[in-house]
C-alpha cells in the first residue's frame, strides 16, 4: 500500500513539472512573439563566403532584396535592390535524391532501378 501511494506521489509530481515546462514555454512565446521558423516575410536568397570568417548573404525582405556583410563582430547593409536580382531556385534533384530514390525501391521490392545509365559511386569502389 506504501509503494501505491510512492508511484501515485511520483506521478503526480512528473505531470506537475511537465505542465510547468509546457506552461513557461508558452508563456515565453506569447511573451516574445515566438512563432518558430514559420515566418516566410524574410528569407536567406544566397550566402556566399569571401572569407574565413566573412560572408556576403542576400536576404529577400517584403520584396526587396538586401546585400549583407557579415563579419564575426558585425553585419552591415551593403545595397538595397528594389526588384529581385536573383529568384530562389527550387533545388534540382542532384545525385543524392536519386540513390535515395533508388534505395527506397529496392528495400521495397520494385526490383531493378531504372535509371541504371550512370555509374554509381558503388560501381566506382
Amino acid at each position: 500500500m506504501d509503494s501505491l501511494a510512492t508511484l501515485l506521489s511520483l506521478g503526480v509530481g512528473l505531470v506537475a513539472v511537465i505542465a510547468v515546462i509546457f506552461g513557461c514555454a508558452w508563456f515565453i512565446r506569447r511573451m516574445t512573439g515566438l512563432t518558430g521558423m514559420n515566418n516566410r516575410a524574410m528569407k536567406l536568397v544566397s550566402v556566399m563566403a569571401i572569407g574565413t570568417r566573412e560572408r556576403v548573404a542576400l536576404m529577400d525582405v517584403g520584396g526587396k532584396q538586401i546585400l549583407l556583410g557579415v563579419t564575426p563582430s558585425s553585419i552591415r547593409t551593403l545595397h538595397v535592390f528594389d526588384e529581385p536580382v536573383v529568384t530562389p531556385e527550387v533545388p534540382q534533384s542532384g545525385e543524392f535524391a536519386r540513390r535515395l530514390q533508388e534505395m527506397l525501391r529496392k528495400s521495397s521490392g520494385s526490383g531493378v532501378p531504372e535509371n541504371r545509365d550512370q555509374p554509381s559511386s558503388e560501381d566506382n569502389r
